[in-house]
């Protein structure tokens, strides 16, 4: 491939990256590798076909290999925890519960048990906090 064939192929690699796909970085660092590849056959014009397309796989694995990974994390950052554990959440109650007493309620999306784990009653439409998970039953307190 000519010299101008390699940069012309890592740009529309660039580009597509950055304009089309997510690929999380493959193709910024694969057509970073067919332009110093361009740039290598540009400057050594005697250099054989088969040994450009060596050069640039080795270059196209050492970045993906050594720098995809930090890159990737250096621009998007890291992502945050996502809690799965109820424990310390809160729901509001459809009915009132005496202390024992237990209702359903929906709560992320799925049907519960909540059962009051206080001394105190809990007024319909209160706010109460999950206290702890036994199955599927939530044991609650009114949140303070």
């Amino acid at each position: 491939m000519t010299w101008w064939g390699w940069i012309v192929s890592g740009t529309v690699l660039l580009a597509a990256e950055l304009a089309l796909v997510d690929a999380q970085f493959y193709l910024v660092l694969v057509g970073s590798a067919a332009i110093a590849t361009g740039l290598v056959v540009l400057a050594l014009p005697v250099l054989p076909e088969w040994a450009a397309w060596g050069a640039f796989a080795a270059v196209a694995l050492a970045l993906t290999a050594g720098f995809r990974a930090r890159l990737y994390r250096y621009l998007r950052g890291r992502l945050p925890e996502v809690g799965t554990d109820p424990v310390g959440g809160t729901l509001t109650l459809p009915a009132a519960l005496a202390p024992g007493a237990s209702c359903r309620v929906e709560y992320r999306g799925s049907t519960w048990t909540a059962r009051n784990d206080g001394e105190a009653p809990i007024a319909a439409g209160a706010v109460a906090r999950v206290m702890r998970v036994q199955g599927l039953t939530l044991s609650v307190r009114p949140d303070a």
